[in-house]
């Protein structure tokens, strides 16, 4: 049988061996939490691990596992090691998610921070000067691939090469264009209505504004908008942000600005204060020149140095 082959049958005097594994568990656990004995496997050739039940409250479900082993042609039967581990029935916490997967809209509070990664595709770099895209511009052939397949439709090529808004002769088809041929449009009092209305709930005043590393004037998920009240007013695009899909005041803000921080770093361990791995040279005698011998011309060395 080759080495790394586990043997299915246990090995007969590991295998009677329950009461130097339970020492070992009692030995290990607190007095009274190990149980009766719940059974037993093969871990290899000589090797078998005793499972024992743990009385623990806090445990529930979970196993003392005692593995002992024997040497070949021996008849002493020795510890290898003693745990406690989970059982299929065994009371566990969650499996550990990252805070970037926990975070759900609506779960951001006054004063919480978003960090934003830097290469979040949800946003792209402003106006650079060059003639190239972004990797993350919806123009861009990467983005172009990304959104295909999310089963998205992007139109291809740069700006430039769009085709042009036909020209229309008629003053009706402009106002039309510029959503003027409705019935009837909002007067002033009614904008101002509006105004107040959309900053008492998303404006300056509110305690998440005040909060806010910053407006959302200098945040990348403001959607401007058009007519008159683009001048004071935005479209939130920020799924996180309280303010989703919400017109908010560009004096208004909260902790999913775009620009309030970056992804934390992974930490970093500290310096060891003691290197062990690093000799330190120490001098069976002093060097001449540390002042502990004073060696005159004519003066013999000193063995050991005086004080």
């Amino acid at each position: 049988m080759s080495a790394t082959t586990r043997s299915r049958t246990p090995d007969r005097l590991c295998a009677e061996a329950v009461d130097l594994a339970r020492a070992a568990a009692e030995e290990a656990a607190v007095p009274g939490v190990v149980g009766e004995h719940a059974g037993m496997v093969s871990e290899g050739d000589r090797v078998v691990t005793h499972f024992f039940e743990c009385k623990d409250l806090g445990y529930r479900g979970w196993r003392w596992a005692v593995t002992v082993a024997r040497a070949s042609r021996a008849k002493l039967v020795t510890l290898d090691e003693t745990v406690l581990l989970p059982g299929p029935d065994a009371l566990q916490a969650p499996e550990w998610v990252p805070w970037s997967e926990r975070l759900r809209p609506g779960d951001m509070g006054p004063g919480d921070l978003l960090p934003t990664d830097a290469e979040d595709l949800r946003l792209e770099a402003g106006f650079s000067g060059e003639d190239e895209p972004a990797p993350n511009s919806p123009i861009s052939e990467e983005m172009a691939e990304l959104v295909e397949a999310e089963d998205a439709e992007v139109t291809a090529g740069t700006p430039a090469a769009l085709p042009a808004v036909p020209t229309r002769g008629s003053i009706a088809s402009v106002a039309e264009e510029l959503g003027m041929r409705r019935a009837r449009v909002l007067s002033r009092y009614g904008l101002h209505v509006a105004a107040d209305r959309w900053e008492d709930s998303y404006g300056p005043k509110t305690a998440m504004a005040q909060a806010a590393p910053a407006t959302c004037v200098s945040c990348g998920f403001l959607n401007p908008i058009g007519g008159s009240l683009g001048q004071a007013f935005g479209l939130c695009a920020n799924e996180f942000s309280p303010a989703d899909g919400r017109v908010v005041s560009l004096s208004y803000g909260c902790g999913g600005h775009s620009e309030a921080a970056v992804m934390p770093k992974p930490p970093r361990p500290a310096p060891p204060v003691i290197d062990e791995t690093r000799v330190d040279p120490f001098p069976l005698r002093p060097s001449p020149d540390s002042g502990s011998v004073s060696i005159g011309p004519d003066e013999p060395t000193s063995e050991f140095g005086h004080s």
